[in-house]
């Protein structure tokens, strides 16, 4: 199935081999992507990691169908020198088929996202995971290791965020509401479901995703050997109902672009800004522009990362990375990258049917 899949795809999107393919040298947004083979990326909900001279994008593998939406597969890498030509660096996190494993064929992998520890030299993968059958119940935060960037990756452990530890800005009125989510799930710890990773400006690692039944934003501390919480969180905009958090530092400053709750349809985006990762975070509004339609699906995507690639000068630039989501199928998922513009002190948005960092 995950091999025809693939042929599949590749057959019908892929017009010329991979010797032949001219180097794409530019974005274009919504459009098949296809790497060094010839087939269109299969890496949705990533992130990007440099590492020496080469960026390493790490994304869900999705299969053809409606079966495509959990994990068949795995997490799959692919390596660039210039962010638009991509190879295929093979499959960095493989599901098992062991019925007994937390990561079995089947279950749901999620925002796969890597870091590298400093003093180690390791790699650690974060990613949301679901428990095979269990649907989204779990909302489990998942950790993986390897020693070279394309992995293999050793799975080491899920579980919810923090068991028995409040927020560090807990209230008195949020220990008195026993029927939220907050106090419910703390015995336990707290669900994690869309997140990234992210490094502050004082090296410290964030863990940042959605909880509380996808209604508070939370963001955890990472270990320095990345590969668990330090047991010190705090909750981002409670109650704001955000999804899919992409940050970045820009200008001294931190900013993070969300989504709205709408399952796999697109809804318009939301951004934020902050002078501390903990918060708190101010409402920036909808960083589209553009027709009422691209305001109200951002542009049908919805985001996955924020890329920094400053140029040779040290200038900042900002890469908004989306995932156009086909959940009838899977494999057929686009995606959107476009430059974050400024509009005074907002990060904004506009579609580009074509466009390269050099224009910029």
């Amino acid at each position: 199935m995950i091999a025809g899949g693939i042929a599949t795809l590749a057959a019908g999107h892929a017009s010329t081999s991979a010797s032949a393919r001219p180097p794409i040298a530019a974005f274009t947004p919504g459009a098949l992507w296809p790497d060094d083979r010839g087939v269109h990326i299969n890496a949705h909900g990533g992130g990007l990691l440099r590492h020496g001279d080469r960026w390493y994008w790490f994304g869900e593998h999705k299969t053809a169908g409606e079966g495509g939406n959990v994990a068949q597969v795995g997490v799959h890498v692919y390596s660039s020198a210039n962010l638009y030509d991509w190879r295929d660096e093979g499959i960095a996190l493989a599901v098992s088929d062991d019925p007994t494993s937390e990561i079995v064929r089947g279950c749901v992998i999620e925002r796969p996202k890597v870091l590298r520890d400093p003093v180690s030299g390791r790699f650690v993968m974060w990613f949301h995971l679901e428990l095979k059958g269990q649907g989204y119940a779990a909302a489990r935060a998942g950790v993986a290791v390897a020693d070279r960037v394309t992995g293999p990756y050793r799975f080491l452990r899920s579980g919810r965020v923090d068991p028995g530890q409040w927020p560090v800005d807990v209230t008195a009125a949020d220990k008195a509401q026993t029927d939220s989510h907050l106090v419910r799930d703390r015995p336990g710890g707290q669900m994690a479901r869309d997140m990234t990773l992210f490094v502050d400006a004082e090296g410290a690692a964030w863990h940042v995703y959605a909880s509380e039944e996808n209604r508070t934003l939370q963001a955890a501390r990472l270990r320095p050997d990345l590969t668990a919480h330090d047991g010190r969180y705090w909750r981002l905009l409670p109650g704001g109902a955000n999804e899919a958090p992409a940050i970045f530092r820009a200008r001294g400053r931190y900013y993070m672009i969300t989504s709205g709750l709408t399952g796999w349809a697109p809804n318009p985006a939301r951004s934020f800004v902050a002078d501390r990762i903990e918060g708190p975070w101010t409402s920036l509004g909808n960083p589209v522009r553009g027709t009422p339609a691209q305001v109200a699906t951002t542009f049908g995507g919805q985001s996955s990362f924020v890329l920094p690639c400053p140029d040779t000068t040290g200038r900042e630039r900002f890469v908004f990375m989306a995932d156009i989501w086909r959940p009838k199928n899977a494999i057929d998922g686009r995606y959107v990258w476009l430059p974050i513009e400024w509009e005074g002190d907002r990060p904004i948005l506009h579609w580009r049917d074509r466009w390269s960092l050099e224009t910029l």
